[in-house]
């Protein structure tokens, strides 16, 4: 990992954007790391675009702003590759991951010319599958993991299930689906750029 991963992400309210990006924080923290997790809203309501941000890194963060040059960002409602510049500042040499069933011949266009990776996952097949429910962040958190590899898919799984254990500690029944939801969204993230 280099010093300092900044990653943007951009999703729905009620999509669980913001709490994935709290988790990823939490879980960075674990392995030592130092870290930044916070949300950006605009219109606080269900549906409404919001974004949120991630800092980690080796070093203490002196930094306190939006980040405007991520070198990740991930997409978490592929509707909004057509109404919001997911790719603004997004560094070439970092990646986007997009939850969506397109291939790259539908996301290009809307991708504004961005040369660098680009990564998707099913993370509504896989939520579904797993939780019964469309609930995305579980996938795409687990994408973001091993897509920017902050921690081992170990560290990760052994972090998510501890997490889980404590927040769903009388819904034994999520911690299973979630669990399941991160193994199958590791195995099924591709890279199609």
């Amino acid at each position: 990992m280099k010093d300092l991963i900044e990653i943007r992400w951009h999703g729905r309210g009620g999509q669980g954007a913001k709490t994935a990006s709290l988790l990823l924080a939490d879980a960075a923290f674990n392995t030592g790391k130092y870290i930044q997790g916070f949300p950006e809203y605009g219109p606080e309501r269900m549906g409404a675009p919001m974004t949120a941000y991630n800092r980690i890194s080796t070093n203490p963060i002196r930094v306190h702003s939006n980040v405007y040059e991520p070198d990740y960002v991930i997409v978490v409602d592929d509707t909004l590759l057509s109404s919001v510049d997911v790719t603004s500042g997004l560094k070439e040499e970092g990646a986007i991951i997009i939850n969506t069933t397109k291939d790259i011949e539908e996301i290009k266009p809307l991708l504004k010319g961005y040369k660098g990776s680009v990564y998707t996952i099913d993370a509504r097949k896989i939520s579904e599958d797993a939780l019964g429910k469309y609930f995305p962040n579980t996938p795409m958190l687990a994408a973001a993991v091993k897509v920017t590899e902050i921690m081992s898919d170990e560290e990760f799984i052994k972090d998510m299930e501890g997490s889980f254990k404590h927040k769903f500690s009388k819904k034994p029944e999520v911690i299973e689906g979630n669990m399941k939801a991160i193994q199958i969204a590791i195995k099924e993230v591709k890279k199609i750029q």
